[in-house]
């Protein structure tokens, strides 16, 4: 059985480069498609306060039977919890949907900075990673001037997701996130109705374009079909350049290379990428309107 290779994040945790994401599923599908991608090698699971599968995917894992440590857990929760209290509230009622003891990764789901706590919010996922509860620190729809907020007040994540598609390269947003050492996330990396799975570049290709577009990169796939997980496991073989430089083009222009970071270490130029893609190959978006 294939497993994802791993690399270690600023917090020392080791994130894999490959998983699956859990949304719109609901608790029954979650339990179910959990359970089976598990067993297919499986190893990081993406799940969300918003998604209000916590419950299923917590099934799932017990299911696998697969030991705690050997997985990566990701949740994120919404803007009513974006403060030091507020962070340690959702974290516990996400714990025990999941029935575990700490999460690997928790995300602030969307900044909602109109509410002025989007730094705040950080914070408290600062707290619960001094006290061992969490393992890594996660923003998602952090803009370059979010994160700056949060940097000055002393704190650098360890990811952050943004919608990024060849399409959408986000040169601006991951130059900082490279400066800074933050692993960029993806979603709805297939378009989320653009019209890019209509692109030459794109028909007919195995798995998602981003492992081509972006060398280094890695993919959140949420396939709710068992037989595409081992599919999408094993497609992470490199292609050939003219490809990628085929697909890179769909960004206009947009999607050349980052300079290269510290040798010997992660692939710096291109952070992570952890593209969602559809059920049976359908793109969708990561989640529902900000929480």
């Amino acid at each position: 059985m294939a497993l994802a290779p791993t690399f270690q994040l600023r917090s020392g945790a080791r994130l894999p480069l490959l998983g699956l994401g859990t949304w719109p599923l609901n608790d029954d599908e979650a339990a179910a498609t959990v359970e089976r991608a598990i067993s297919a090698g499986y190893r990081l699971i993406d799940t969300a306060e918003n998604y209000r599968n916590e419950k299923g995917v917590g099934e799932g894992v017990r299911r696998s039977g697969i030991p705690r440590e050997e997985l990566f857990i990701t949740t994120k929760f919404n803007r009513e919890h974006h403060s030091v209290d507020g962070v340690r509230r959702a974290f516990e009622t996400s714990a025990r949907l999941l029935g575990v003891d700490y999460v690997d990764l928790l995300l602030v789901h969307w900044p909602n900075a109109g509410q002025g706590r989007h730094v705040e919010a950080v914070q408290g996922i600062a707290a619960l990673m001094d006290e061992g509860l969490v393992r890594a620190i996660g923003t998602s729809n952090y803009k370059p001037s979010h994160l700056q907020d949060v940097i000055d007040a002393g704190i650098v994540p360890d990811v952050n997701q943004i919608q990024l598609d060849p399409q959408r390269p986000r040169i601006v947003d991951r130059a900082f996130h490279d400066e800074h050492g933050i692993v960029t996330e993806s979603w709805s990396p297939l378009g989320q109705g653009s019209g890019l799975l209509d692109e030459p570049a794109v028909r007919g290709h195995r798995g998602s374009p981003w492992d081509d577009s972006r060398p280094g990169g890695a993919a959140l796939a949420r396939a709710a079909g068992p037989r595409r997980h081992p599919e999408v496991l094993a497609s992470r073989a490199p292609r050939a350049e003219p490809r990628r430089l085929r697909l890179r083009a769909l960004g206009g222009g947009r999607g050349k290379p980052l300079p290269a970071g510290e040798p010997g270490g992660r692939d710096r130029r291109f952070g992570r990428v952890r593209p969602l893609t559809g059920v049976a190959g359908a793109t969708r978006a990561c989640c529902p309107p900000p929480p």
